[in-house]
């Protein structure tokens, strides 16, 4: 453990009885300490955005993808770049374009003349945080080879499976108004986001706030999420996502989960809903939220705040409810209301 690590203790005089792993607890005071560093480095360079800022945490917290969608210039990627410093992890990016190859994400295999040998040249996708920017630009192909390493963690060329340090996140974003030239995801890989984040555009004061620190420094580098101080180091993050899965969640709130995504196959207005996969991530991110109150358990309440993100792109609306207007948020906020929260 480094010396700034927030889990750090000094070790007892006399060794402490060993715990079975029921009895043991989340460390919830180094965990809240974290994440409350996480989000005061990040809001350094991101005015605004609160929401959002708390979803990215969530998704870093409990190990999964995040899919971004926004219109262009809200600081998308720069909210990304901003995380990756936070925790000194290693950054890729990648410009999905309609020629693009899945060679070009996962990597490939050359013959050395000079050793007389062929050599691995890894891509891009091992790396700790990953964004794919406008994913949606490029072929299914291209999009399917992400597939692997965000299921697995591993990445397969040439027959060699080649696993990612973690902790790794893929931070997928796309254009919601730019349809021309796009391959939409499919449900498949839809599915592999553990959250759909919506940025939408910052309060007036906000963006006040925004223009005139960019523009304060040559070249519009007022904000630069480069600058962002680390807080700790990979090893914390992978400590905290293990102590945010040991967060308990009581059989009732387990039934309100499964409830909730169970009710998005049969509300009206929607032709597809949620599959289980949708249940164990609405879990996943309320744990997170839990641990994030500074709680070691999970209330209804954190399964609400969950919701959104975790189903919206996990739902489609019926084509006659999305002719009168009706979006994704709108129909889910309403028709999950009528499913009653237990009383804990």
């Amino acid at each position: 453990m480094t010396e700034n690590d927030p889990y750090s203790q000094p070790a007892p005089e006399t060794p402490a009885p060993v715990e079975s792993p029921a009895e043991v607890t989340p460390d919830l005071g180094g965990v809240s300490r974290l994440t409350d560093s996480l989000r005061s480095e990040i809001q350094k360079v991101v005015y605004g955005q609160s929401d959002t800022v708390n979803q990215i945490i969530a998704a870093l917290l409990a190990g999964g993808h995040v899919l971004l969608e926004g219109k262009p210039g809200l600081g998308k990627t720069h909210m990304v770049l901003a995380l990756a410093s936070t925790f000194g992890g290693e950054f890729g990016r990648l410009q999905f374009t309609p020629d693009m190859m899945p060679s070009d994400i996962t990597g490939f295999t050359l013959f050395d003349m000079k050793s007389q040998s062929f050599q691995t040249r890894r891509g891009p996708v091992f790396t700790n945080l990953l964004l794919a920017d406008e994913i949606n630009r490029a072929p299914a192909k291209t999009q399917a080879a992400l597939l692997e390493v965000m299921q697995e963690q591993q990445v397969t060329i040439d027959g060699q499976s080649l696993p990612v340090a973690p902790p790794f996140m893929c931070f997928a974003t796309q254009n919601p108004i730019e349809q021309e030239g796009t391959y939409p995801l499919p449900e498949a890989q839809l599915d592999r986001f553990l959250m759909k984040v919506i940025i939408d555009y910052p309060t007036m004061a906000e963006e006040l706030q925004v223009v005139s620190a960019v523009t304060s420094a040559p070249g519009a580098k007022g904000l630069d999420p480069r600058r962002v101080e680390q807080v700790c180091d990979s090893a914390t993050i992978i400590e905290a996502q293990r102590l945010t899965a040991m967060v308990k969640v009581v059989p009732e709130v387990i039934d309100y989960a499964l409830r909730l995504t169970r009710h998005t196959r049969e509300a009206h207005g929607m032709s597809l809903g949620a599959g289980t996969r949708g249940a164990i991530s609405l879990v996943q991110v309320a744990k997170a939220y839990a641990i994030m109150g500074g709680r070691d358990y999970v209330m209804p309440d954190d399964i609400k705040q969950a919701s959104l993100p975790v189903f919206r792109h996990r739902v489609q609306v019926a084509p006659e409810v999305a002719i009168s207007g009706q979006n994704v948020d709108d129909l889910l906020s309403s028709s999950l209301e009528t499913v009653v929260a237990p009383r804990i």
